[in-house]
C-alpha cells in the first residue's frame, strides 16, 4: 500500500556537514535480478532500503527465490522451482522489472512479463529489448497486457538504436547463458552497467568491454554464486551537491566514487561551486555567487537526465539566463510548472526550457510527478521563503534512502508528515 506522506520544508537554512551516500538503486536492481541466473547463493552488500528494492525482493520471491534482507545486505538463494511469470501487481510499480525477462529466458527458455510501470516521464518503450531477443532466436507476442517470450537464446550481433541502459542490462544477462558469442554494439556505458558486469563475472560469466560502447559476451552453461558490493548512488550524490550549491552551504559526501559524476561536477564548477574530491569523498563549498550554466542531457558520460530536474531548481535561483535541453526522455519537464508556482521564471517549449533566475522563491504546496522531479521540489523548498509542503513523496521513497533524515542532519528544517 502506498503511503501518502508529505514533506514540510522551511527554507533559509544553510547546509553544512558530512553525510554518507547510499548504495545505488539503479545498480542494485539489475544485480538483484541477476540472481535469477543461478540456483547458488548470491550476497549483495550496500543495497539501499527503498520502495523499489522492496518491490524487487517481492518479485524475486514470487519467481521462486528465498530472499533475506538485513542492514544493507541482501542474500538470495533457491527456494523452489523457478517460475517464468512476472505478475502485473508487482511489475506495474517499477519499470526496471522488465529486466527480469533476460534472466528468465536464459534459465527457462520462456518468460511471461507484464508490461512495466514506473515514473510518468515519457514512453520509455522496451521494444529495444524485444527486438534484441528476437534476433537471439526468441519469439515475442503480447497477450492481455503480458509480453510472452519463448525460445532458446543464441548469441548473435546486436546493435541498439539507442544506448538504452535497461536493454543493455537485459541483453547482458541473457547473453551470459546463451549459446555462443553475443556482440552488443552501442551499449550503454553507465557505471551501473559496469557494476552488473562485475557481479556477472564473479558468478562465472565471460564478459569483455563493459563500460564501453561494445560489449562481447561468451555464453557459458551455468553460473555460480557470488558476493558483491553495489556501487554508491551517483544521483543521490549529485542531488546533495546541488543542495549545497543552492543553500550556500558546505557539504562533504563519503563513500562515493567521484569519477561517476564527471559531467555534474564539471557543470557545478562552471557555475562557480568549489568542488574537491579524494578517491571516495566529495566536498562542495559555496564561495561566491553562482552564474548560470546551460546543459544538455546525454547518455553517459554526458550530463544525466536523472539530474536535469535538480539542475533546473538550481538555475531557477541563479541570476541570469540558462537553457536546459532534454534529449533523453520526452515529457520530463513536469516539475517546471510547480517551480513556476513558487515564482520561478521558466519557459518550456518542447524539449527545451529557458530559465531566468530569480532572487528568491516562495513556499507553497507542491505535487510530485516523478522521482527526480520530487528531488527538485525539495531542493527548491530548501531556499524558498516560508513553508513548502511537498505532496506525494512516495515517488522520492522509490529512489532516495532517508532523504529527509540526511538533509536534516546537514541542517535543513524539514519533516515528514504522515497522511
Amino acid at each position: 500500500m502506498i503511503r501518502l506522506d508529505s514533506f514540510v520544508v522551511k527554507g533559509g537554512k544553510r547546509l553544512a556537514g558530512a553525510v554518507r551516500v547510499s548504495g545505488s538503486k539503479n545498480a542494485a536492481l539489475p544485480c538483484l535480478f541477476a540472481t535469477l541466473l543461478t540456483d547458488h547463493e548470491v550476497v549483495l552488500d550496500n543495497v539501499p532500503d527503498l520502495q523499489d528494492i522492496r518491490t524487487a525482493v517481492r518479485l524475486l520471491e514470487r519467481l521462486g527465490k528465498r530472499v533475506t534482507v538485513r542492514l544493507g545486505r541482501v542474500t538470495v538463494c533457491k527456494k523452489g522451482v523457478l517460475k517464468e511469470r512476472a505478475p502485473y501487481d508487482l511489475v506495474r510499480r517499477m519499470r526496471a522489472s522488465a529486466v527480469v525477462m533476460g534472466p528468465l529466458l536464459a534459465r527457462l527458455g520462456k518468460a511471461d512479463v507484464s508490461l512495466p510501470g514506473g515514473c510518468a516521464i515519457g514512453a520509455r518503450p522496451i521494444n529495444f529489448h524485444l527486438k534484441a531477443f528476437e534476433s537471439m532466436g526468441v519469439k515475442i507476442s503480447v497477450q492481455e497486457g503480458y509480453i510472452l517470450a519463448q525460445g532458446r537464446l543464441k548469441g548473435c550481433r546486436v546493435k541498439l538504436p539507442f544506448a538504452s541502459v535497461g536493454a543493455t542490462e537485459n541483453i547482458l544477462m541473457a547473453a551470459s547463458l546463451a549459446q555462443g558469442r553475443t556482440v552488443l554494439d552501442n551499449a550503454a556505458r553507465e557505471p551501473e552497467i559496469t557494476d552488473l558486469a562485475r557481479l556477472l563475472t564473479a558468478m562465472g560469466a565471460r564478459i569483455h568491454g563493459a563500460g564501453t560502447a561494445r560489449i562481447v559476451i561468451e555464453g557459458v552453461k551455468t553460473l555460480a554464486g557470488a558476493h558483491h558490493r553495489v556501487i554508491p548512488d551517483r544521483i543521490e550524490a549529485g542531488t546533495l551537491l546541488i543542495a549545497a550549491a543552492m543553500t550556500r552551504g558546505k557539504v562533504k559526501l563519503t563513500d562515493i566514487d567521484p569519477s561517476h559524476l564527471g559531467a555534474v561536477i564539471e557543470a557545478l564548477r562552471r557555475a562557480g561551486l568549489n568542488v574537491s574530491h579524494s578517491s571516495n569523498t566529495l566536498e562542495a563549498a559555496w564561495v561566491r555567487s553562482l552564474k548560470p550554466v546551460s546543459i544538455k542531457t546525454r547518455v553517459y558520460p554526458g550530463f544525466p537526465t536523472d539530474m536535469q530536474a535538480q539542475w533546473m531548481a538550481l538555475m531557477a535561483v541563479t541570476p541570469g539566463r540558462s537553457v536546459i535541453q532534454e534529449d533523453i526522455f520526452e515529457n520530463r519537464f513536469l516539475h517546471a510548472q510547480e517551480l513556476v508556482r513558487m515564482g520561478a521564471r521558466i519557459d518550456v517549449r518542447g524539449a527545451r526550457a529557458v530559465i531566468e533566475g530569480v532572487p528568491r522563491l516562495s513556499g507553497c504546496p507542491l505535487m510530485v510527478s516523478d522521482l527526480r522531479a520530487g528531488a527538485a521540489l525539495v531542493l527548491a523548498g530548501l531556499v524558498a521563503r516560508g513553508q513548502t509542503r511537498v505532496l506525494r513523496v512516495y515517488h522520492l521513497d522509490r529512489g532516495y534512502e532517508r532523504l529527509e533524515k540526511k538533509l536534516r542532519f546537514l541542517g535543513a528544517n524539514m519533516r515528514r508528515v504522515p497522511q
